[in-house]
């Protein structure tokens, strides 16, 4: 496992390790498309592997809110008008991953389909319609697969991390330091489910949202604590840091960016907002209405429906969690069905340190695509490593961090070349 930006850098500057071999026979990369069918929306994610770094790239982006997890309230099944908008949307994805030519769909169902008595029709009917098999996982399995998405995201640095991911179901716990996680939960609490069963008048009653957040907290108790336990045992000396994923902690994020800095950022990976200012939003949604609630920016019509839900679940568990701040990362569920595909395709051998290369992948994506030969970028990378370690005390006292960014120069330096030859240091 490689737990350091200095094990980074000299892994890097090694000579070549064998790389697997691309899947087509043609030397082209293959296109795989991956499908999350959540309680509040379908989300699709088409990526381009790039089995030699090994690494994906997202070409393509896909979203419906279908609401799957609005149940009958006298069955708990799913209901004919929920299943009819999932099955348009997934016809829909299927066409968008065909225009692709993608090589393989994996695609998965979690807490509504899971759930729901016929849950295992609708996964039959959508296979004989469309002919696409949606694999139906559990809460840790579903926990397991966001970690993976995560960790393609970020670096933990052999530190422990929480992640949360509140979907429209379940929202999903888990700890780890990027190696194989400490602890995965499932619990049944999510942003539509709660709605749908305590919040019935708009805004919303004192009495209910009371109900809403002890209910919350019955459930969250149990599982933060065993977290809890985990995180002192490790002796790890800070606060721990807890990462958000998916679509209420980024529209929160979203709202939090806005006010704080005027305008939402391109992307929000890495993202921080407190919960000093999670609870101050909590008590302004709490006293809008749904459609008050729709005209925030960045809110839409079918969010501003369940957030309040969602933000409530999250104050709690950052409560419970004793944190004051929260990360955001762009990666969730989706993007870790394509690093579990890539596992099981042989292109990540040793997961643990793919994990742990976020910055090792990105620069040799940037060497790629610039078309920079790079065994001479090695030679030139480990000279400059090689003379950094012997230097090191005598002319200067920089560490990991340093090392790091001369193996990332010495790799792209000649990327000016791909503009032109002349003068291509400065490109």
């Amino acid at each position: 496992m490689v737990s350091s930006l200095a094990n980074l850098a000299e892994r890097s500057a090694a000579a070549s390790e064998p790389k697997p071999a691309p899947l087509s026979e043609s030397g082209v990369a293959p296109v795989i498309a991956a499908i999350d069918v959540g309680s509040n929306s379908l989300h699709m994610v088409v990526v381009r592997i790039n089995p030699n770094i090994p690494s994906f790239t997202i070409i393509s982006r896909e979203k419906a809110t279908v609401r799957l997890g609005e149940f009958c309230s006298q069955t708990g099944a799913l209901t004919p008008a929920a299943m009819e908008r999932a099955r348009t949307a997934l016809e829909r994805f299927c066409r968008i991953a065909e225009s692709f030519q993608v090589q393989d769909i994996v695609a998965v169902a979690t807490s509504a389909v899971r759930e729901a008595p016929n849950g295992p029709e609708f996964l039959k009917r959508i296979e004989q319609e469309l002919g696409l098999r949606i694999e139906l996982i559990s809460g840790q399995e579903e926990a397991r697969r966001i970690y993976l998405g995560v960790l393609s995201a970020m670096e933990f640095h052999n530190r422990l991390h929480a992640v949360v991911d509140i979907g429209g179901g379940s929202t999903e716990l888990i700890l780890g330091n990027g190696q194989e996680p400490e602890f995965l939960r499932s619990i049944k609490v999510g942003a539509v489910r709660l709605t749908q069963a305590f919040l019935h008048h708009d805004p919303p009653t004192s009495a209910e949202l009371q109900a809403l957040r002890q209910h919350v907290r019955g459930m969250l108790e149990a599982p933060i604590e065993q977290m809890r336990r985990i995180v002192e045992a490790s002796q790890q000396p800070g606060s721990l840091t807890l990462v958000g994923t998916s679509g209420t902690i980024e529209c929160l994020a979203q709202l939090d960016a806005r006010r704080r800095l005027g305008a939402a950022p391109t992307r929000l990976q890495g993202y921080e907002f407190s919960l000093e200012a999670l609870r101050a939003y909590v008590k302004e949604l709490r006293s809008l209405t749904v459609a008050e609630r729709q005209k925030l920016p960045g809110f839409g019509e079918r969010r501003g429906e369940i957030i309040l839900a969602g933000a409530v679940i999250l104050e709690e568990v950052m409560t419970l969690l004793g944190v004051e701040r929260i990360q955001f990362c762009e990666r969730a569920l989706r993007e870790g069905l394509i690093v579990d595909w890539m596992i099981g395709q042989g292109l990540i051998e040793d997961r643990l340190r793919y994990h742990s290369s976020v910055r090792r992948r990105s620069i040799l994506k940037l060497a790629e695509k610039y078309q920079v030969e790079l065994p001479y970028a090695e030679r030139v990378a480990e000279f400059a490593l090689s003379l950094f370690d012997q230097t090191r005390g005598i002319l200067h006292s920089w560490g990991s961090r340093e090392r790091a960014l001369l193996w990332a120069a010495a790799m792209l330096h000649n990327c000016g070349h791909f503009i032109s030859h002349a003068a291509h240091h400065k490109h």
